[in-house]
């Protein structure tokens, strides 16, 4: 697995990196779990230094740390610049509120003779976290930031197209005083990957990826008896009931279909709009894509970036090109994109019938799937007809009503007018093939600690 920096705006490959060596991988395993038996027996506050201070440089060099995304995968500069910020809120908010989190709680007994029980949360070691390209730096954020202030130390493989992003993240954490092994950066090849998940010195292992990716990591953590967390990919509905109020559905899911070019796991990919107003919506939301500009995403004026490589740029035309044999209508708002560079024309796929071999596929870029609902429950049914379940969305005027169709769809997260989206205080996560575990909120911090109950007798 080669790492290497290649801007997907020009194509041109700037700079490539070596990957580890066995020797150097062994010893940053051995440096990680020397560190943990130093790091684990830090107070709440000794770690909140590091970890705040961390947030802070994010936050005092957020241009520097923003052209990373920017140059390895295409990412809007202006969308970097709130990755970055996102970043350095999740650390301070694990940092402001661990202790909290983790604070031992007592178990009522009613037997005299039971003694006195409290549950204490106590870090397991050393965690190894695969992660993907398309936020470098907030999916290394929502792994370390929670596991460093509950005492574990990370290490962490990251996607092969972001290795300077990687190599920042780490930097960052050694400036802002965190031990050597706290955080390690490895650029792993697959096999070491396995290796480093086999190693008994790894306690649990996180993953966020592909359903592929997921399953194998999966697959050998279960092998091993570790603890594993896996978000993988999405096929969030986005549905718009008939008395939504259609400037602002059409509006967020623009936003939902199309930032980070599309390229998210929460990403509004299957819009559902009752018949009512589907004609209407779709008018609106074609003529949305049709105003977007394709450009350096370096550019202010560009809101149309090129995806983070070509071979993903063509992955998504080949899922189109499938789409459109098999039946589907294309609708295909807007000028032509740039020749140059991994970019994707936008479009609209109509009439996918559930036949079509890409009905249950996940679109990673700015197309997306629109389907008509005769009714409300229509749409629910078309939304939960996906092996997917992580996050999705519903427009309604009656936010109440909102929410009671939310709770029939079958996700980890659900919207009510607004696209599936991430802060620190939410919990992340989903359900059937989407994965499995938490992130965020006080869930993200309780996946990788042992709850040990201490039960004191009476000696009397």
């Amino acid at each position: 697995m080669g790492y290497a920096t290649t801007n997907p705006y020009t194509n041109q490959t700037l700079e490539t990196f070596q990957g580890i060596g066995d020797q150097e991988l062994d010893q940053a395993l051995h440096t990680a779990q020397r560190t943990f038996e130093t790091w684990r027996t830090k107070s709440f506050d000794e770690r909140k230094e590091v970890v705040g201070r961390a947030a802070r440089i994010l936050r005092e060099r957020s241009e520097e740390f923003a052209r990373l995304p920017t140059l390895e995968m295409g990412k809007l500069y202006r969308e970097s610049l709130d990755e970055v910020e996102l970043a350095a809120s999740i650390l301070d908010y694990y940092a402001d509120n661990a202790e909290e989190f983790l604070a031992p709680e007592r178990v009522a007994t009613e037997d005299p003779d039971a003694g006195e029980a409290v549950v204490v949360s106590d870090p397991i070691g050393v965690l190894f976290g695969v992660q993907p390209w398309n936020f470098p730096y907030y999916q290394l954020a929502r792994l370390a930031g929670p596991n460093l202030m509950a005492g574990n130390v990370v290490m962490v493989k990251h996607a092969s197209i972001v290795p300077q992003s990687a190599a920042a993240f780490e930097r960052l954490f050694r400036e802002a005083g965190a031990p050597e092994g706290a955080y390690t950066n490895v650029y792993a090849s697959k096999e070491q990957v396995d290796r480093v998940i086999q190693d008994p010195r790894v306690r649990g292992v996180a993953l966020t990826g592909s359903e592929g990716a997921g399953s194998s990591v999966a697959a050998r953590a279960g092998e091993e008896l570790k603890k594993s967390t896996l978000e993988l990919g999405g096929s969030d509905a986005l549905i718009v009931l008939s008395d939504a109020d259609l400037d602002l559905s059409v509006e967020r899911a623009l936003w939902g279909r199309l930032n980070n070019a599309g390229q998210s796991c929460v990403a509004a990919k299957r819009i559902i709009v009752v018949e009512e107003v589907a004609d209407e919506f779709l008018h609106r939301f074609s003529e949305g894509l049709a105003e977007l500009k394709a450009g350096d995403p370096f550019d202010p004026d560009t809101s149309l970036p090129p995806l983070s490589s070509q071979s993903a740029a063509d992955d998504l035309d080949a899922l189109v090109e499938e789409a459109i044999e098999h039946g589907a209508t294309v609708i295909t708002p807007g000028e032509p994109v740039p020749e140059e560079g991994a970019f994707v024309q936008p479009r609209i796929l109509t009439k996918v019938s559930r036949d079509n071999p890409v009905y249950d596929k996940e679109f990673f870029g700015p197309v997306a799937l629109f389907f008509r609902a005769a009714d409300e429950d229509e749409a629910v049914r078309i939304a939960n007809d996906s092996s997917f379940g992580l996050g999705g969305s519903v427009f309604t005027q009656d936010t109440a009503h909102g929410a009671e169709v939310a709770r029939r769809i079958e996700t980890g997260m659900v919207f009510v007018n607004h696209p599936a989206w991430t802060k620190p205080n939410l919990p992340f996560g989903g359900t059937k093939r989407s994965g499995y575990g938490q992130e965020l909120s006080e869930a993200g911090i309780q996946e990788f600690v042992n709850k040990k109950l201490i039960n004191v007798m009476p000696t009397g």
